[in-house]
């Protein structure tokens, strides 16, 4: 009820990859975002730090993601975050951002791309109206 809800611009860091849970498809990747700024005393842009967050899907959009999503590809990510926090082997605390993808898709103001419609399986109703089937109204 109170998650608090993120949506990340940045680039696509790893490779994704998929593996099953239960009966769901998992898919995992990492985004990086660059903050940049500009500064008016030098009248220049530069980059801040660079945070790194986890990013997990489920299902149908994990499917999607593993087939649309590659290296380097500029992102959003709008999703839930979570932080986790553990010891590591040396003692060190350390702590991950980690978002559960509730939309993904490419960052248009970086580039263009091709939708395509992700086929329904065998068996699913079918829909009220398709886009060749709607009908421009009469005059």
């Amino acid at each position: 009820m109170y998650e608090t809800t993120v949506t990340l611009q940045g680039y696509v860091g790893t490779p994704v990859t998929t593996r099953v849970a239960g009966d769901s498809v998992l898919a995992g990747f990492r985004v990086a975002c660059t903050p940049r700024r500009y500064q008016r005393k030098t009248e220049t842009w530069t980059n801040g730090a660079t945070q790194w967050y986890s990013v997990t899907a489920w299902r149908g959009l994990a499917e999607n993601c593993q087939q649309s999503l590659r290296r380097g590809d500029p992102v959003i990510v709008h999703g839930r975050l979570t932080v986790n926090t553990w010891v590591n082997r040396d003692g060190i605390e350390v702590s991950s951002l980690e978002v559960e993808a509730t939309h993904v898709g490419h960052d248009l103001t970086r580039g263009t791309a091709v939708f395509t419609k992700t086929p329904k399986p065998a068996g699913a109703p079918a829909s009220v109206e398709t886009r060749s089937e709607v009908e421009e109204p009469a005059a």
